[in-house]
């Protein structure tokens, strides 16, 4: 038997080896085939999308806008009479009823004016009474013929200087119980003092008034704003609907609320509307009055304020999260008929308790997409899931 030669046995070898991977590559070939018959594209299902109709229901319209307090009464207290202040007769930053002594100023030498004062008109009291007396003699004098008429007239002129110095004494007692009452000076209303500006023992009143200190009114109180022209005509055409006239406007009921507060806890009434716009600005002034018993409300706070004018029965109202804006301006996506997604166009009103009121554009029926507005998009097919629009508490005044 002849021996196998080496290189016989290599290339046999290597022959078996590519025609081993030639069958695994056609093998390959054929399980893909199978596979491609099999796996067809199967679209995903269409997204579980949550969907509301807007709550319908009665809202209050407001004008609203942001004001400040300011006080009905605000005088500086002032020295009128010349002097040495002598007694300060309050604690600064109290609150004092009207009629309160403050200040005192060197009360003597105007009591002494005023003593002075009455004794004259004492004396020309005296002299008008022998004047008259003596008139009336010389007229049944003149009457039996017993003296002349020009006696009788120099007495008629005796007295009437006698009743012209009566009255001119008269006028000096008043002038000097007014200056005696100056030395006093008293709170004009209720209200806050500020701090003293002036020490005991200075001359005040010297050449002109001599600031005191200041009082200030607190309840109530005064708040200004302004109104834009726009919602002007809105209230203009309201009450022009309802027949009111402008005093009826003043009855208004007018809403405050701090910076720092919850809603709109103070109320009062409109106190003032300007006759004309401000033609630079466009809009009008306004002014309310609001109670202010417990002093809450300090002059010169920035408050925010909302006066309601007028009421919807039935507004549309959507949570502001279903809100989407563009170029275009704000639109909601709606799912039609067909439960495919629609990109509405609306008009977007106040707020009202947490909901956003929708002017136009939406209807009672419509779906609105309230969650999950990031896995949709207009166009696109979806599974709506309907809810209801949770309403948030009702907000404190």
């Amino acid at each position: 038997m002849t021996a196998a030669n080496p290189a016989d046995l290599t290339q046999s070898r290597g022959t078996w080896k590519r025609s081993g991977w030639a069958m695994a590559a056609a093998a390959a070939v054929v399980a893909l085939a199978g596979c491609e018959d099999k796996n067809t594209f199967v679209a995903p299902p269409p997204p579980k999308v949550d969907v509301a109709t807007p709550v319908q229901r009665p809202i209050t319209r407001y004008v609203e806008a942001t004001g400040n307090t300011a006080p009905i009464k605000s005088v500086d207290l002032v020295a009128r009479v010349q002097g040495f202040l002598q007694t300060i007769d309050y604690t600064d930053g109290t609150f004092v009823k009207q009629g309160t002594q403050l200040f005192t100023i060197e009360p003597e030498t105007y009591k002494l004016k005023l003593d002075q004062a009455q004794a004259a008109e004492t004396g020309a009291q005296a002299s008008l009474r022998q004047a008259e007396a003596d008139f009336k003699r010389q007229s049944d004098l003149v009457q039996r013929q017993a003296v002349s008429q020009a006696t009788l007239d120099t007495s008629t002129s005796t007295r009437d200087n006698a009743q012209a110095n009566l009255q001119q004494a008269q006028a000096n007692t008043k002038l000097a119980e007014v200056n005696y009452g100056y030395t006093k000076v008293t709170a004009p209303f209720d209200g806050i003092v500020s701090a003293h500006m002036i020490s005991i023992g200075e001359l005040v009143g010297v050449s002109s008034p001599t600031q005191l200190a200041t009082i200030v009114a607190m309840d109530p109180i005064y708040v200004n704003f302004t109104v834009n022209e726009q919602d002007v005509l809105r209230i203009r055409a309201e009450a022009a609907r309802r027949g009111l006239t402008a005093a009826d406007l003043k009855q208004f009921p007018i809403e405050i609320g701090l910076q720092t507060e919850t809603g709109y806890p103070h109320e009062g009434k409109l106190d003032y509307v300007a006759p004309t716009l401000n033609s630079s600005t466009g809009t009008l002034a306004v002014r309310g009055l609001v109670p202010n018993d417990k002093r809450v409300l300090l002059p010169g706070y920035f408050v925010r304020v909302r006066v309601p004018f007028t009421q919807e029965k039935d507004a549309l109202l959507v949570p502001d999260t279903a809100l989407g804006s563009d170029q275009g301006g704000r639109y909601l996506l709606v799912a039609n008929k067909d439960n495919v997604v629609e990109q509405r166009k609306v008009q977007t009103g106040p707020v009202d308790n947490g909901l956003r009121v929708i002017e136009s554009g939406l209807t009672p029926g419509d779906r609105v997409v309230i969650s999950g507005l990031l896995r949709v998009i207009p166009g696109q097919k979806i599974d709506p899931q309907q809810t209801k629009i949770e309403q948030p508490q009702a907000s404190s005044k």
